[in-house]
């Protein structure tokens, strides 16, 4: 499509979908023609209306007001002790073991304990939080309609209120850095407080647990690439940041047109839904030699991993300590001789990983 049809209307997906780098990240910025705000999208209807589905001063104050829990200087001074904790004790039980699934064993429980102390929901076990981030990410992927999805979903976002509920009067008697007493202490309203843990929860989880996992295979099957980082020559961010390009854990990220435009020679009206393919602008040959090949050592500035314009990833500074200064340096300098035992599946377009990723090592 980036060479023959770029923007494109898709009748199966009844949306306009921009595949080139350079167009994605000019037209994200134009928020009153590309709007966030969805009131009839999945998002909004099945999670509540969050930060990622506001636009201008209404986006920026809630940005403002989770800013202090998610802020660089927060992650470094704050939630690295506590990711580095966690992740010890994970890889403590693993290490016995000599064999695991990356995903399950590795990924997910790391990623779900760093999320559960920055969200301020401590109560909720690892995998509670992965099933509630799988159902609401299924749940607002569910273009279908297929209604069990949308039951399920249902009943995760009230299973995550119900954790909300129960720590309430715990941050409103002691007030901290996690997402949920930050936004309390910024006078937000309830309802946007619940949209906004949410929102964390979806792209919070399954995103680091599928890069964590999905760039450790990534240098399993490039081994020259894996020595060039433990010789010194590349770092765990250069690995971490181009599986971020190379696969697209966010693939695409939905806009609705506020008012007739015609955009890249194509007109659009007002309601038509608009689909901004990172997954492609990621491999945009315009801006990457052999975009097909994963190769640590590239450039990846141009990457749109993260999105680009007002609504850029609230989390980035936190996906990527607890990825490229955590996870991955962990699981490698502890597990001895990792290799993989079995085949690497992929799933998923809008939001990508691999479902499993088995391994072993000498014990």
């Amino acid at each position: 499509m980036r060479g023959v049809a770029p923007v494109a209307y898709v009748p199966e997906l009844g949306a306009t979908l921009f595949t080139k780098r350079d167009d994605i990240f000019e037209q994200e910025k134009r928020i009153e023609v590309f709007c966030s705000a969805q009131p009839d999208g999945l998002m909004s209807i099945l999670m509540g209306e969050n930060l990622m589905r506001k636009d201008g001063a209404a986006h920026m104050n809630e940005r403002r007001a989770i800013f202090p829990a998610l802020s660089p200087r927060t992650v470094r001074d704050h939630w690295l002790a506590m990711f580095d904790a966690a992740t010890d004790r994970i890889l403590d039980d693993l290490a016995p073991r000599g064999a695991c699934d990356l995903v399950t064993d590795f990924a997910m429980p790391v990623a779900a304990e760093a999320l559960k102390v920055i969200t301020g929901l401590s109560d909720m076990e690892a995998g509670e939080m992965d099933r509630v981030s799988q159902g609401m990410i299924d749940g607002i992927s569910n273009y279908a309609g297929i209604p069990s999805v949308e039951e399920n979903c249902n009943a995760c976002t009230a299973l995550i209120d119900a954790h909300i509920d129960a720590m309430l009067p715990i941050v409103s008697a002691n007030p901290d850095q996690s997402l949920l007493s930050v936004q309390l202490q910024a006078g937000l309203s309830m309802e946007s407080v619940r949209a906004n843990i949410k929102l964390a929860i979806s792209g919070g989880q399954n995103e680091p647990r599928d890069a964590i996992a999905g760039t450790a295979w990534a240098l399993l099957i490039h081994p020259d690439q894996l020595a060039m980082i433990k010789t010194g020559e590349a770092s765990w961010l250069q690995a971490f940041e181009e599986y971020a390009r190379w696969v697209s854990p966010i693939g695409m990220s939905p806009r609705r047109v506020g008012k007739a435009d015609t955009t890249c020679g194509v007109q659009l009206k007002a309601e038509d839904r608009v689909f901004f393919m990172f997954g492609s602008a990621n491999r945009d040959e315009a801006h990457f030699n052999m975009p097909e090949s994963y190769d640590i050592t590239r450039n990846t500035r141009a990457a749109l991993s993260f999105g680009a314009g007002p609504h850029f990833c609230a989390g980035a500074a936190a996906s990527r300590v607890l990825i490229a200064d955590v996870a991955l340096p962990k699981l490698f300098a502890r597990l001895k001789g990792l290799h993989l035992t079995g085949e690497v599946p992929f799933e998923g377009w809008a939001f990508r990983g691999p479902t499993s990723v088995p391994v072993a090592w000498p014990c």
